[in-house]
């Protein structure tokens, strides 16, 4: 494999990021060949016996493109974190263009209940066993989006009901009932907050 120029430093990328936005285009091109070794990282995780290294180069490739254009430094993100999804959307789209999959993974497919009775659905697994790499990319990016949505669409009380009791936020899961006793409210109120929160995402997604 080629090998790619050293990354900018912070001083540096926000030099380049404030020369492309006045139409500086060879800033544009400093910016993307200078993250090309973050596009070799996120694809190495992706290849596979069937794929080329060079293919999903320059696949991610275009991922990071469309970062670096659309890139807004004041939505608090680093231009790292943004072109890394950018580039793994790319890499999914690839993948279920190739496999011409016609499954869609919900993340609300009932998959059994717990131990007091409640419905375990696939937005309550953060990590689970399936092997598909599609599949894989697919609830990795609808569990980012949850996080996204959750400040938009649920009050205070609902995403403290949601951390809890999904162990959100590298926290450890807890019941229903040991939410109810350190809020001092009924296990059967926790219950109505907490189907009420999912189903507000649901309706959102």
């Amino acid at each position: 494999m080629k090998t790619f120029l050293p990354p900018l430093n912070a001083t540096e990328e926000k030099e380049y990021l404030r020369r492309y936005k006045e139409g500086d285009p060879e800033a544009k091109k400093i910016l993307i060949e200078r993250n090309m070794r973050l596009v070799a990282h996120v694809c190495k995780k992706y290849q596979n016996a069937e794929e080329d290294m060079e293919d999903l180069i320059s696949i991610g490739t275009i991922g990071l493109i469309k970062a670096v254009s659309t890139f807004q430094e004041d939505h608090g993100s680093k231009l790292a974190t943004y072109a890394a999804r950018c580039i793994e959307n790319e890499l999914l789209m690839y993948f279920r263009s190739k496999k011409k999959c016609s499954k869609e993974v919900s993340l609300y497919e009932p998959i059994g209940t717990d131990k007091e009775g409640n419905q375990i659905q696939l937005v309550d697994v953060v990590e689970g066993d399936e092997k598909d790499v599609v599949e894989q990319l697919e609830l990795k990016r609808q569990i980012l989006r949850l996080y996204e949505l959750m400040p938009d669409v649920l009050d205070k009380r609902e995403r403290e009901i949601l951390q809890m009791r999904y162990g959100l936020n590298n926290t450890n899961p807890v019941t229903q009932r040991e939410i109810a006793h350190q809020l001092h409210i009924s296990r059967s109120y926790v219950s109505r907050i907490e189907k009420r929160a999912l189903e507000k995402l649901k309706n959102n997604f």
